[in-house]
C-alpha cells in the first residue's frame, strides 16, 4: 500500500487531536481527583466532551462542503 499525502495528513491530524485531548482535557480532569474511582469516572466523562467536540467539528466541516457550491 502506497502512502499518499492525504493519508499522511490524516494521520498527523489524528495525532494532533489525540495529543490535544490528552493534554487539555483528560489530564486536567484526572489530576483533579484523589481517589482512583473518581479518576476513572472523570476520564470516562471526558469521552463525552471529546465526542461533542468531534461532532461539532464534523458538522461544521460537512456544512462547509455541502454549501460550498452555493456560496463560492
Amino acid at each position: 500500500m502506497e502512502l499518499s499525502l492525504l493519508n499522511i495528513g490524516l494521520a498527523v491530524a489524528c495525532g494532533v487531536i489525540v495529543a490535544g485531548y490528552v493534554a487539555y482535557i483528560l489530564l486536567p480532569a484526572v489530576k483533579s481527583y484523589g481517589r482512583i474511582w473518581e479518576r476513572i469516572a472523570a476520564g470516562f466523562l471526558t469521552l463525552f466532551v471529546l465526542c461533542t467536540l468531534l461532532g461539532i467539528g464534523l458538522s461544521i466541516g460537512l456544512s462547509a462542503v455541502w454549501f460550498y457550491d452555493k456560496y463560492a
